[in-house]
C-alpha cells in the first residue's frame, strides 16, 4: 500500500485528526500568505521600474546632469539587491531586527510578544495573526465541506489565493497576473482531470463568460461616463472563478459581490467619513462572493428556486 493510500484511510478514518492538521498546515501557509501579501507588490513594482528605466536609459541619461546621473544608478542599484520571497529574512520595519524561528510561530509568537517587537518594542500589526488565523479557519471549513479528497486540496489553493489576492488588491489595487493566470488555467486542468463536477466544456466557457462579462461592463460604463469603474485585474479573477466553478456560478457570483461591495462601500462613506471619489477595490468582493460560491452555492441556488416557486 502506497504512502497515499495509507494517509487517505488514516484521514478517512479519523476525521477530527483531518481536520486539526490541516488547521496546522493552514496555519503555516498563513504565515506564507503574510510575505507573499506584503512582498509580491513589492517585487513588481521593482520589476516594473527596472524594465521601464532600462527601456527609456538612452534618453534619460541625456538629460541627466554627472551627479544626477550617479543617484540614479545608485538608486537602480540598491532595488537590484534581492528581495524575493525567501531573501532577505523577515524584520522588523522599524528597527531590523531579524525575526527568529521562534518568533515566526503563527499566532502564538504574536501573543507571546504581545503584538510587539522582541528588541525595540514597537507595536506588530493585529493583521499578520488575523491573516494566519483566518486561512486556517477558512481551510478547516473547506475540509469539512468537502473531505477526504483530491479536490479538496485544490479548493484549499484555490481559498489560499483568494486570500492573497483579496489583501493585495485591497492594499495596493493589484491583482498580480503571478497569481490570477496559473491559477485560472489550474481550474481548467481541474475540470479536465475531473476532480470537480464542473465539465471541461462548462470551466472553459466559464473562463470566457467571467472575463468577457467584467470586460463588457468596463468598456460600456468608461464610455458613459469617460472613467475606469474596474481594473483588467478584476476581469481575470472572474475568469478564475468562472473556471473553477463554471459558468453558472457566475450570476451568482456578481450578485454577492454587487451586494456585499455596495453595502461595504456605503458604510465606509458613512460611518468612516471615506472620500465617495476614492476608488474601492473588487476583489476582495469578488474573491468573497467566489469562496461562498465554493461551499454553498448550490445550496443558495437551491434555496432561491424553491422561494421563488413556492
Amino acid at each position: 500500500m502506497t504512502t497515499f493510500s495509507t494517509l487517505y484511510n488514516y484521514f478517512s478514518s479519523n476525521p477530527g485528526f483531518f481536520l486539526f492538521s490541516v488547521f496546522l498546515l493552514s496555519l503555516i501557509v498563513g504565515s506564507f500568505l503574510n510575505v507573499v501579501i506584503y512582498r509580491l507588490p513589492i517585487m513588481l513594482k521593482r520589476e516594473w521600474k527596472t524594465d521601464c528605466m532600462g527601456f527609456l536609459s538612452d534618453d534619460i541619461e541625456k538629460d541627466l546632469s554627472v551627479d544626477a546621473l550617479l543617484n540614479k544608478t545608485e538608486a537602480i542599484k540598491k532595488d537590484h539587491e534581492t528581495f524575493n520571497l525567501s531573501i532577505p529574512r523577515s524584520r522588523c520595519p522599524s528597527c531590523g531586527h531579524q525575526i527568529t524561528v521562534l518568533e515566526n510561530i503563527p499566532v502564538i509568537s504574536w501573543l507571546f510578544l504581545r503584538g510587539k517587537c522582541s528588541a525595540c518594542h514597537s507595536s506588530i500589526s493585529i493583521r499578520y495573526p488575523f491573516v494566519e488565523l483566518s486561512t486556517a479557519l477558512l481551510s478547516v471549513l473547506v475540509a469539512h465541506t468537502f473531505g477526504v479528497q483530491w479536490f479538496t486540496l485544490a479548493a484549499l489553493i484555490l481559498t489560499w489565493s483568494l486570500i492573497s489576492l483579496s489583501m493585495i488588491d485591497f492594499d495596493t489595487q493589484l491583482l498580480p497576473d503571478n497569481i490570477t493566470l496559473p491559477l485560472m488555467w489550474t481550474g481548467v486542468l481541474i475540470s479536465l482531470l475531473s476532480l470537480s463536477n464542473i465539465s471541461l466544456e462548462n470551466s472553459i466557457i466559464g473562463l470566457m463568460a467571467g472575463y468577457g462579462s467584467l470586460w463588457s461592463i468596463y468598456h460600456l460604463f468608461k464610455l458613459i461616463t469617460g472613467k475606469e469603474g474596474m481594473g483588467f485585474g478584476d476581469f481575470k479573477l472572474l475568469a478564475v472563478l468562472g473556471a473553477w466553478l463554471g459558468w453558472q456560478a457566475l450570476p451568482l457570483i456578481l450578485l454577492l459581490s454587487a451586494l456585499v461591495g455596495s453595502i461595504i462601500g456605503v458604510l465606509l462613506i458613512l460611518l468612516l467619513g471615506r472620500d465617495k471619489n476614492i476608488p474601492i477595490p473588487f476583489g476582495p468582493y469578488l474573491a468573497s462572493a467566489g469562496f461562498i460560491s465554493l461551499l454553498w452555492g448550490e445550496a443558495i441556488k437551491q434555496f432561491y428556486f424553491n422561494l421563488v416557486l413556492n
